[in-house]
């Protein structure tokens, strides 16, 4: 779906150690193919169950180890489940103390979009942001994916409010 991956490309310029998180509701394949063994650089995604959902082939636990750590959920994963994968995400990125935080934001997770099987509500975004902006990291956001274009917006505002 990408022909430029922008958070490989931003990590690779940022000079410093760098953490990508992903919470786009697929996993981040081409993130992971591009990252995987860079000493200054971690990639953590958060993402739908590889067994059931695109990209089908990436995405899986037994690929975590080294920089990269997975994290499926399954289908109708609400937000408590969702706050705990992301917690223990953020534990992770901390441990390896990045300087710069990248964040591939995937609106996609919202329960009403026509390709997610997530169910995060739009209030539910302000809430994961606020997590994500405990760290006092400095962080780039960039936007993923989001299809349920009615609430995109309202979503995409949730998230930005959070920080």
């Amino acid at each position: 779906y990408s022909y430029l991956n922008y958070a490989a490309i931003c990590a690779a310029a940022a000079g410093c150690r760098t953490a990508i998180l992903d919470i786009d509701y697929h996993h981040g394949n081409g993130t992971q193919d591009i990252v995987r063994g860079m000493e200054d650089v971690s990639f953590a995604s958060i993402h739908a169950d590889p067994a059931t959902d695109y990209p089908f082939y990436w995405g899986h636990a037994e690929e975590s180890g080294g920089n990269i750590l997975n994290l499926s959920l399954p289908r109708g994963t609400e937000f408590g489940a969702y706050d705990a994968a992301l917690a223990r995400a953020l534990d992770w990125i901390v441990e390896d103390t990045p300087e710069l935080l990248i964040v591939s934001y995937g609106a996609d997770t919202y329960a009403g979009d026509p390709i997610s099987h997530f169910a995060i509500q739009t209030s539910d975004y302000f809430k994961l942001a606020q997590r994500i902006a405990a760290l006092g990291l400095p962080t780039l956001i960039i936007m993923e994916g989001g299809y349920a274009v009615d609430a995109l917006g309202a979503n995409v505002a949730a998230f930005l409010e959070g920080f």
